[in-house]
C-alpha cells in the first residue's frame, strides 16, 4: 500500500543543515496498522508529513497504492488533497464555531474530496456512529471532552473514505487512562474498516499495544522493523533493546558455542557465539524468574540478595545483588529463601547477545546501571 524508497529530507537551521531522514526505505502492507516510533528528533513526524504531502523531500520516492505521489526522478508531486488520505493530528484541530456534525461534514461538502450534498449527512452520521458520537451530533465541538474531540477528528478523517489513515501522536494530549481506552477504539475501528494506518508515537508501550508492525527510527535512520514481540525480545541492536524497556546487561566471554561466562556465573544461550568472543549479554526484568529450589551447579541459575521490592498491584518489581552486580526483576510474588535471598533462573531463549563493542552505545546514553558493578 505504501512504498518508500531512498527518502531523504533536510532542514535548514542556524549554522547549516540538519538531516531529518537519511536514505530511508520502508514498506507498509494493505490493511496494516503500522507504527513509527522514536525519540524526539528521530524523524518520525517528518516521515509522516512526507507521506501526507505536507513536506517535500529532497530525494527518493513515495508510492501509495502503486501511484507515484512523490519523486525526484522523474520529478513528481501529487498534492495532499489528491492522495486520498485521512489525517489525525496531535491537536484535535476541531473548528470551535461548528457543531460536531459540521466539523465532520465540512471536508465532504467543501473540500477537494467533496461528495454530492445529498450524501453528506449519511456519510457523516455513519462516521459518528463508528466513533460512538452519534448522540453528540448537534453539540458544539468545544463542549466535548478531550477524548471526544479526538474522536471527532477521527470521524472527520474516516468520513472521506481514505486509502491510508495518517495519525501523528493523536493521543499525547489525553491522560493515561483515556489514552488506553481511545487507542483500543482506534485499532478496533481500523481493523473493522480494513484501513491501512501509518501511526506516529514516541510511546513504546502504546506502539506495542496497537501495532501490527513497528519501525524504530533514530536520527533519521531506520534501526529495525518488525512485529512488536520481535523488537522487544529479539532486537537487532542494543539501541532497539533499550528503547523498548529495561534490560539487565552483563559483560561476558564465550567459552563455547552456547555458553557465556559472566561476572555472576555461566549462562547457556540459545543463539551461537564464537568461543573467545567478548560479548554483551542482556535479558528483560520479567525474564528473571524466581524459583523455589536452590540453584544447582548448572548454568543460568543463581542466588541473589534482595535489596528492595515495590508492589504495583499486578506485580512486584525488585532489585537484587549478585556478586556486587545489581539486577532488576519483575514477578507476581516475591519468594525469599531466608535471610532475604532469592533463587533465580533465566531461560536461554530469553537471553540477548550483542558484540561487546556495543557497550559504547550504552555508555553514551542515559542507561540505568543494571547488571553493572556496584563499585563502578
Amino acid at each position: 500500500m505504501i512504498s518508500i524508497r531512498a527518502l531523504s529530507k533536510q532542514f535548514t537551521v542556524t549554522g547549516g543543515k540538519v538531516t531529518a531522514l537519511n536514505d530511508l526505505d520502508l514498506d507498509v502492507a494493505k490493511g496494516e496498522f503500522f507504527v513509527i516510533v522514536g525519540a524526539s528528533g528521530s524523524g518520525k513526524t517528518t516521515l509522516l508529513r512526507c507521506v501526507g504531502g505536507l513536506e517535500s523531500p529532497e530525494r527518493g520516492e513515495i508510492r501509495i497504492a502503486d501511484q507515484l505521489v512523490c519523486s525526484d526522478n522523474p520529478p513528481t508531486w501529487i498534492p495532499p488533497q489528491q492522495r486520498r488520505l485521512g489525517m489525525v493530528f496531535q491537536s484535535y484541530a476541531v473548528w470551535p464555531h461548528l457543531t460536531v456534525f459540521e466539523n465532520v461534514a465540512l471536508p465532504l461538502a467543501e473540500g477537494a474530496q467533496r461528495i454530492p450534498r445529498a450524501e453528506v449527512a449519511g456519510r457523516v452520521n455513519e462516521a459518528l456512529r463508528l466513533v460512538q458520537l452519534e448522540e453528540q451530533t448537534h453539540r458544539s465541538a468545544t463542549l466535548l471532552s478531550g477524548g471526544q474531540q479526538q474522536r471527532v477528528a477521527l470521524a472527520r478523517a474516516i468520513a472521506v473514505n481514505p486509502m491510508v489513515l495518517l495519525m501523528d501522536e493523536p493521543l499525547s494530549n489525553l491522560d493515561a487512562r483515556l489514552r488506553e481506552e481511545v487507542r483500543g477504539k482506534i485499532r478496533e475501528l481500523a481493523k473493522h474498516l480494513d484501513f491501512t494506518v501509518l501511526y506516529v508515537t514516541h510511546d513504546q508501550v502504546e506502539a506495542m499495544a496497537i501495532a501490527d508492525k513497528i519501525a524504530l527510527l533514530q536520527a533519521g535512520e531506520l534501526l529495525q522493523v518488525g512485529a512488536p514481540m520481535d523488537l522487544y525480545y529479539h532486537p537487532s541492536r542494543v539501541e532497539v533493546a533499550e528503547f523498548f524497556g529495561l534490560v539487565n546487561w552483563l559483560t561476558g566471554k564465550s567459552t563455547g558455542p552456547h555458553l557465556i561466562e559472566t561476572p555472576i556465573g555461566s549462562f547457556n544461550i540459545k543463539t551461537t557465539a564464537t568461543p573467545g568472543d567478548e560479548v554483551l549479554l542482556g535479558f528483560r526484568p520479567e525474564c528473571l524468574t524466581i524459583v523455589d529450589s536452590p540453584p544447582g551447579t548448572g548454568e543460568n541459575t543463581m542466588r541473589a540478595n534482595l535489596r528492595s521490592s515495590t508492589f504495583l498491584g499486578d506485580q512486584f518489581t525488585y532489585d537484587v545483588v549478585i556478586r556486587e552486580h545489581a539486577l532488576v526483576g519483575k514477578s507476581r510474588a516475591i519468594i525469599t529463601q531466608g535471610n532475604g535471598q532469592l533463587n533465580l533462573y533465566v531461560d536461554p531463549a530469553d537471553i540477548m547477545i550483542f558484540p561487546a563493542s556495543e557497550r559504547v552505545n550504552l555508555a553514551e546514553g542515559s542507561v540505568p546501571p543494571h547488571g553493572r558493578s556496584l563499585n563502578s
